[in-house]
Parts: C-alpha cells; structure tokens; sequence
C-alpha cells in the first residue's frame, strides 16, 4: 500500500520524486521522505503526515542530485513519525520498502550482536543495517544486495541507492510490484507505473522473486536463484494526463461521474456488435468442462464476486463458491482441476487476492482474473484476464471500478451460459440488450445528484444505517454499507433483508435509518414484507427502487429515490451507483477527507 519512485536523471532528482510521490498518494500514507546523492553522499528529507509538509521540508532545505529514491509510507512498525518515515539508511546506504520483512526481530538481534546500531522502530531499517554491514565487510553494492536477498522473509519490494555510485539503483520484489520505466539517459523505478506514467511509456515488470540493477543505461535482471534473466519492455497505455481531477472537487466525484463511460468501454470489450452476444478472449479453457467456479477477492470487489454468484448460477447453472479473500486459503478447500478460480481486483496487486491466486494453482486449477491493470501481478499470473475498462481510479474508495467489475462478470456470465447452452439465445440476446441500456440509464441517476444531495442530509447526523437488500440486490446492500462507513465514519451495516428479523430488528427505531435497494422484480414481495417489518418498528425506512416500487412502498417509505426501469439482470450494476453516490454526498456534508479516508489505503500489499 505504500509508494516508491525511484530516478537516475539528468536533472534535479528532487522535484520528480515529489511529483511521482503525489502519483502515488492515492493508496493512502502517513508520511514521506526522499533520499538523493549529493556528491555521493546520501541526503534524506522526511515528514510525517500529507507530502505538502515534505513540499515545505524541502523548499526549506533543498536536495540536490540527480539519482534518489522516494517512499510514502503506510505504518505498520512504528508510529507514522519523522524519524521512522523512509528512506532509512546509513552513511554507506539507503532503503525505501514496501511490505513486511517477516523475520526482521531476529535480524535485529542478530545485527546488534555484531555492532550495528538501530535508531528507529521500523522492520525497514533490518535491512538497512544488514546491507551496510555487508558494505563494511568489504563487499560491493552489487554483493550486499544479492546476499541481504537472501536473507530476507516476507513480502516486500525495495529500491536502494549507495553512497559513491550516482548511476546505481538495486530493487527488488517478492509479494508487491515494481516497475523499471525506461527514458532517454534516464532511468526510473516505481511501484506502481501511474507514477512513472509522466516520464515514460516503455516500462517493464519485474516477475516475484526477480532483483534489478538499474543503471543510467539500462537495467540488469536477475530472479530468485540470482540468474541474469530478461524481461519485456511494454508501451503501457497509462499517460500523466490521465489522473487529473478535471474541474471535478474530488477525484471521487470525477471517477462517480466516469460511470456511464466506463460501463459503455467495458461493453464494448464484452459484446459482439455483430452478434449481440458476449465474446471472451482466446483461452486454453473448454467452458462446458468447469464442474465449479471458485471466486476469492477483498473488500467491493468480493461484492462484485457475490453479485456474480448469483448470475453463474441462475444463468450458466454451475455451482459457485465466494469467499473474502483473506479467509479463503486458510480453510483450505478442496479444489479438483476441472475448477475454475476467479480473483478480483482493481490494482491486480491485492496481497490477499493474490495469495489465494497462488492457492488456487497449486490445486491445479486454471484462473482468470478480472482486473483493472493488466500489467499487474495478478494479471500476469493469471490463465485469462478480464480487463475491466475503468482507467486509472484514484480515489481510495471504489467507484467505477466496481460497476466495470460487476459488468465483466455480466458478460461473463452471459458467455459461460451461451457456451454451455443454458440460456436460448433470445434470452441471452434480451440480457445483452438490457446490458447496453446501462451507460444511458447510469447517465440518468448522476442527473439525480440533487436528489441524492437531498437524502443525505437525513442521514449525516444517524450513528448507525441499515442497508437491506435480496437476492443480487443483497451485495449492493453490503457496497452501500462499506462506502458510507468508508467515507463518512457513520457505522453502517448491509444485510440480506430476510435476515434482519434474526437479529438486527434489534436495533431498529426511529433513529437508524433502514436504506433499501428493492428493485421491481422476483424477489420485491420479500423485500417489501420484510420492509414493513422494520417500518412497524419505527424504522425510518429509505426506498431505492423504480417507479412501479416506489410506488407499492409509498406508503412506509419515508424517502424514496426513483431510478430507471430495467432488468432485474442489471439492476445490481445500476443501484451499485446511487448508493456511492449517497456516501459522497454524506461524507461532504460532514467534511471528511473524500478521497483518502483515515486508515485507509487503495493496493493492500500487505496481508
């Protein structure tokens, strides 16, 4: 989760490190520092808190040097102070460091044994140690590395520069990204290429296990077993315009807006114009051999899996399994070969979903990953990718990212039951129809913003909201929940609405608002009947649903939000939008920091 950029240059090093820090800050961090060579020597500023204080640091005590390394850092050992801000290092080296070195405590006894003295509490400042003692015992930059490598446990990826060699970075990765970007004389390194995406184009990927030397010419791979190995170089698609906030206020209000776009880009990737019918990519994969599907992912992206559940099994007719990806391999279920794993992901880096990946092919099934990056780590271990056309989304709470991901697992779902014959292709071809109404009715609801403005000021005040939902309607309940507790810190809870009298009924009354999304269809009935249980209560009940709902539930509904008609197919995609859109609205009118909520980060690469 935390952010590394590294830069030989031609240049002041200094201004493109911020600038490539700022690319990055939408993961989330609590501090930040810099670390350049200045007449060989190593120079470090750092600041706690948001990179304007490293901006004020640094106007105030500028860094010279044309190679340095950067890191915002997420706390995880130590406090989010100054002193254990990143870099770390030594008058011989400095460490930026995404992840967790696992064995750092015994490393540290061990160093201290012999000498070497620790000045902060980070897990980071282990290997700092431990290359600047292999750099006092006489061996090279190039040595120290490859044999601190060695010694390291956990996940982690790291960039280091030396003092006394100005054209020198090393990196490394097991368990979280880094990027090599190339440049004319130049020579970069990221953790993520949004960061990189002003400066080049041409970027590639190291593999887990791999290690780099970079130079102000190229850059050296090496894997695990410390052979020199290659790695491509690709044009990634990713350009510095494209994570501008526009006239927007809030990354998040830009991305909501990018809805209908994004479902419409998706679409056009899914859907034969020719045929009417879904299309997947080329695969090593006959669809009507998968006895089961498994789906693992965190956070919404699992409600996407949950949504698509209950789409594979009423379309496709194949059993499925969802599980929150941090629980998944610890139960170690049985998976037979003839499985397919399906992982979500907007980074394609989610350290859990991609230890649950690992799982899944170790039982031998194939994966396919749904994703939003398809340089990613996942997508690159992956059998199929599905890519999820949303472009960069910075804000750290999920928006359009979440309805590309539900759309990709629409369409899947649709191709899975046309290829197994489950669906006649009438049906399939109304289903896709219904699909392509979705970017023009998305377009609808953001003109409803006045509306949803109107609604969150019944709840901005509330200490605790329901969201109550059926059938695939029960994952947007759970979305609805986890953006409002995200953005606003209003404790919101989702639930499957025939479950609410087995418990939660308990804490219903006239203050917690009870927010349904009950679209005209199948399951309405229920839902209205389990509604008017809250209602007799003194719930304060909140209706999201169509014209023909809102009007059956007039009369215990206290407010009601009419949205288009449409398939009960597609209405998961369509109400996943009002019910961030209402979080927004809440989190504006109780000034909470949109875009990057406490606590919170955007790639979790640490589980």
């Amino acid at each position: 989760m935390c952010g590394i950029v590294g830069v030989i240059g031609k240049g002041p090093a200094a201004p493109l490190l911020l600038d490539g820090l700022s690319r990055l800050a939408y993961r989330g961090y609590d501090s930040a520092g810099i670390a350049t060579l200045v007449d060989g020597q190593i120079e470090r500023r750092r600041a706690e808190g948001k990179l304007h204080n490293l901006a004020t640091t640094l106007a105030s005590f500028p860094l010279d040097g044309t190679t340095g390394i950067s890191h915002t850092r997420w706390a995880t050992h130590g406090a989010p102070t100054e002193s254990n801000a990143h870099p770390h290092g030594t008058s011989r080296v400095a460490v930026v460091h995404n992840g967790i070195i696992e064995n750092h405590a015994a490393l540290r006894e061990e160093l201290e044994s012999q000498g070497q003295v620790f000045s902060t509490e980070t897990d980071t400042e282990t290997v700092a140690q431990l290359l600047d003692l292999y750099l006092a015992r006489g061996m090279s930059p190039v040595e120290a590395a490859a044999s601190a490598f060695q010694r390291l446990e956990g996940a982690y990826a790291l960039a280091l520069i030396f003092a006394g060699h100005p054209d020198l970075i090393i990196g490394a990765q097991r368990g979280a990204p880094l990027a090599i970007g190339y440049g004319e004389d130049e020579m970069y390194l990221g953790s993520d290429a949004l960061a990189l995406a002003p400066l080049t184009r041409r970027i590639a990927y190291l593999n887990d296990g791999d290690w780099v030397i970079v130079s102000r010419t190229g850059a050296t791979f090496h894997n695990a077993m410390n052979q020199a190995v290659e790695r491509e170089i690709k044009l990634t698609r990713l350009t510095g315009a494209a994570i501008g906030k526009g006239n927007f206020r809030h990354f998040m209000e830009k991305e909501l807006h990018e809805h209908p776009i994004v479902i419409g880009d998706t679409l056009h990737r899914m859907i034969d114009p020719a045929t009417r019918l879904p299309v997947l990519p080329a695969l090593d994969l006959d669809l009507n051999t998968i006895s089961r599907i498994c789906i693992s992912a965190c956070g919404s992206a699992f409600y996407a899996g949950l949504t698509a559940r209950y789409w594979i099994e009423e379309y496709a007719r194949i059993a499925v399994d969802a599980d929150v990806a941090s629980e998944f391999r610890y139960r170690e279920p049985p998976l037979h070969s003839d499985e397919l794993g399906i992982v979500v992901s907007q980074s394609g880096e989610t350290a859990d979903t991609m230890a649950a990946l690992r799982y899944i092919r170790t039982q031998g099934c194939k994966v396919m990953s749904v994703v939003n990056v398809p340089e990613s780590t996942m997508a690159r271990e992956s059998d199929l990718i599905l890519e999820t056309i949303a472009g960069p989304e910075i804000s750290v709470a999920s928006t359009k990212a979440f309805t590309a991901q539900l759309t990709v697992l629409a369409g899947f779902a649709l191709a899975l039951a046309h290829a197994r014959g489950t669906l006649s292709r009438d049906r399939i071809e109304a289903l896709v129809a219904a699909l392509m109404e979705l970017p023009a009715k998305a377009a609808q609801i953001l003109n409803e913003e006045d509306e949803i403005r109107r609604l969150a000021t019944q709840i901005q005040d509330a200490r605790d909201v329901l969201f109550f939902g059926r059938g695939s309607m029960m994952p947007i309940a759970l979305e609805g929940a986890l953006k409002l507790k995200e953005l606003s810190y209003i404790h919101a809870e989702g639930y499957p609405a025939g479950e609410m009298k087995h418990g939660p009924i308990a804490l219903i009354d006239a203050s917690v608002p009870v927010i349904a999304v009950v679209p005209s269809g199948p399951l309405f009935e229920k839902t209205a009947s389990n509604l008017q249980e809250a209602a007799a209560r003194g719930g304060r009940i909140i209706v999201l649903s169509d014209s023909e709902g809102a009007k059956k539930l007039a009369g215990i509904a206290s407010e009601v939000v009419i949205l288009p008609d449409c398939d009960p197919f597609v209405a998961p995609i369509l109400y996943a939008i009002p019910v961030q859109m209402l979080a927004y609205q809440v989190a504006i009118l109780k000034g909470t920091d949109v875009d990057q909520p406490r606590n919170l980060a955007k790639s979790v690469t640490v589980e």
